[in-house]
C-alpha cells in the first residue's frame, strides 16, 4: 500500500460539457494497492483511512493521471524537425525511406525500445501507435511496451500502393501477418491491437476488404489510419476513389468506421464526415503541432465538438514537435487562438484532452485518464527545473488552474520526475 502526497490535479469530468471539472488537492493524498487507485482526496483524509500505509512525499511538483497520446508513429523518433516539407513530399523524401530499414530488426528493436523509453519520459503511460510496416518490426514494439509495462494499441501498417516498394505488401500477405500479430498480442496483458491502414491513398480496395475482415473475426479489435490531413491529400484520395462523395467514406464502405476507430487530423472535413463521425461514435486525434509543423492547417475544434465528434490529443511524432502531451496543449491552445472560430480553451480542457479525452476515445475511460478510485494506477509526477521560470510560478502562484495554465505554458522547464504504471514505478533510465 503506498499513498502519494502532494498536489493532486485530474478532470474527471468532460470540461466541454460541465463547470467544475477540474478536481484538485493542493495537500492531496493518493493510495493505490495492486495497481489500483484505492482512495483519492485530501492527505490527511487519505492517511487516516491507511496509516500503515508508506507515503511518498512529491509535494515539490504535481501529481497528474498519465498522459493518454491518441496518435504517434513507432518508427519515426529520428524523424523529427524535418523542416520545410508539406506531408506528401514530406513522406517520400524524409519518412518512408526510414521506416524501409526497419525490415532490419536489430534497428527495429533498437528504435522500439528508445520509442517506449521517450514516451515514459514525456509521461505518456497509454498510446496509440502506428507500427511498422513490418512484422518483426511491430512485434519488437509490443515486446518493448511489455517490458517496461506501457499500455498500447498497436498495429502493422499496411499499404499496397503509391508509398515505396519496399512498403508494400499484398492483400493476402497482410492478412496472413496481421492475423499472426493479432494472436499473439492482441489482450495480452496491457496490448491491443489496431488494424492500421497508412491511409486510403495507399490502401487498394483489396487491402481495405482485409482490414474490414480482420474486424469481422475480431469485433474487439481497434482501427486507426489517418483522414483529412492534407488538400492535396485530399485530392489525391477523390482520384483514387471515384465513387466515394468525401475522404471518410473510403473507410466507411468497408465498415471500417465506427466506435473503436480513431482517425487522425481532420483537418480539412466536409459537413458529411462530421455528421457520420458523430453518428458512429468514431474519434479523432487532434495533432496541433504536426498540423502546424507540416503547414496542414487549423483544426476546427468548434465544428468537432457542435457535431459531437469526440477527439483527443496526438503527438504525431515525427510529424509532430516531440513527445510531449503538455507541449500539444499549449500547441491546441495557441492554434485555437488563430482559428477563424476557435475554441478559448482552459487548462482544465487542456489536461482533459491529455488525459481522460484519449482515455475515453481508446475505449479505456473506465480503467485509466483520471485519479478515480478503482482506475488503474497509472500517476505522473512533474517538477520544475531548479531556477526555472516555472519554479518561480509554482512557488507563487495561489490559483490551482493558473498553476496548471503555467505548466503548459512553460512546459519545456519540467521534469517528469516519476511515473507509476500500475502502481509500480517505471524505469525511466
Amino acid at each position: 500500500m503506498v499513498i502519494l502526497r502532494g498536489l493532486i490535479v485530474h478532470t474527471p469530468k468532460n470540461p466541454f460539457r460541465e463547470a467544475g471539472a477540474l478536481q484538485a488537492f493542493s495537500d492531496g493524498g493518493l493510495a493505490f494497492r495492486e495497481g489500483r487507485i484505492l482512495a483519492l482526496g485530501s492527505f490527511a483524509e487519505v492517511r487516516a483511512q491507511f496509516p500503515n500505509a508508506s507515503v511518498q512525499d512529491c509535494r515539490e511538483g504535481i501529481l497528474l493521471p498519465g498522459l493518454v497520446d491518441t496518435h504517434v508513429h513507432y518508427p519515426q523518433t529520428r524523424v523529427i524537425g524535418a523542416m520545410g516539407y508539406s506531408l506528401l513530399d514530406w513522406l517520400q523524401k524524409r519518412t518512408l525511406p526510414l521506416e524501409a530499414q526497419l525490415s532490419d530488426n536489430k534497428l527495429a528493436r533498437e528504435l522500439a525500445r528508445e520509442f517506449v523509453k521517450l514516451l515514459l519520459r514525456n509521461g505518456t503511460t497509454t498510446a496509440l501507435v502506428f507500427g511498422s510496416h513490418f512484422q518483426g518490426a511491430t512485434a519488437n514494439l509490443f515486446g518493448a511496451a511489455e517490458d517496461v509495462g506501457l499500455r498500447i494499441i498497436a498495429g502493422q501498417v499496411c499499404s499496397d500502393r503509391l508509398l515505396l516498394p519496399a512498403l508494400h505488401t499484398t492483400p493476402e500477405r497482410s492478412y496472413a501477418e496481421q492475423k499472426m500479430l493479432i494472436q499473439r498480442f492482441h489482450g495480452r496483458g496491457k496490448l491491443r491491437y489496431a488494424v492500421t491502414p497508412r491511409f486510403s491513398l495507399s490502401a487498394s480496395e483489396g487491402l481495405l476488404e482485409v482490414c474490414q475482415t480482420l474486424l469481422q473475426e475480431h469485433p474487439d479489435l481497434h482501427f486507426t489510419t489517418h483522414l483529412n490531413e492534407n488538400l492535396e491529400e485530399i485530392r489525391t484520395v477523390a482520384g483514387l476513389f471515384p465513387w466515394s462523395e468525401h475522404y471518410l467514406q473510403t473507410y466507411d464502405r468497408f465498415g471500417l468506421v465506427g466506435e473503436r476507430s480513431v482517425f487522425a487530423h481532420n483537418v480539412h472535413p466536409t459537413e458529411a464526415e462530421l455528421l457520420r463521425l458523430a453518428e458512429t461514435r468514431a474519434a479523432v486525434a487532434h495533432c496541433p503541432s504536426s498540423n502546424a509543423f507540416i503547414g496542414s492547417g487549423l483544426f476546427p475544434m468548434r465544428r468537432h465538438l457542435l457535431h459531437g465528434v469526440r477527439f483527443g490529443l496526438g503527438s504525431d511524432v515525427g510529424g509532430g514537435t516531440g513527445f510531449s502531451l503538455l507541449k500539444e496543449g499549449l500547441m491546441a491552445y495557441l492554434t485555437q487562438r488563430h482559428a477563424p472560430d476557435g475554441v478559448n480553451l482552459t487548462p482544465a480542457h487542456l489536461l482533459y484532452l491529455a488525459t481522460q479525452a484519449g482515455a475515453e476515445i481508446l475505449g479505456l475511460g473506465e480503467e485509466v485518464g483520471s485519479l478515480v478510485p478503482g482506475k488503474a494506477a497509472d500517476v505522473v509526477w512533474i517538477k520544475p527545473e531548479p531556477g526555472s521560470t516555472l519554479e518561480v510560478h509554482f512557488r507563487h502562484l495561489d490559483s490551482v488552474e493558473d498553476l496548471l495554465g503555467s505548466l503548459f505554458t512553460l512546459h519545456g522547464e519540467a521534469k517528469v520526475q516519476k511515473v507509476w504504471l500500475d502502481g509500480r514505478e517505471a524505469p525511466l533510465d
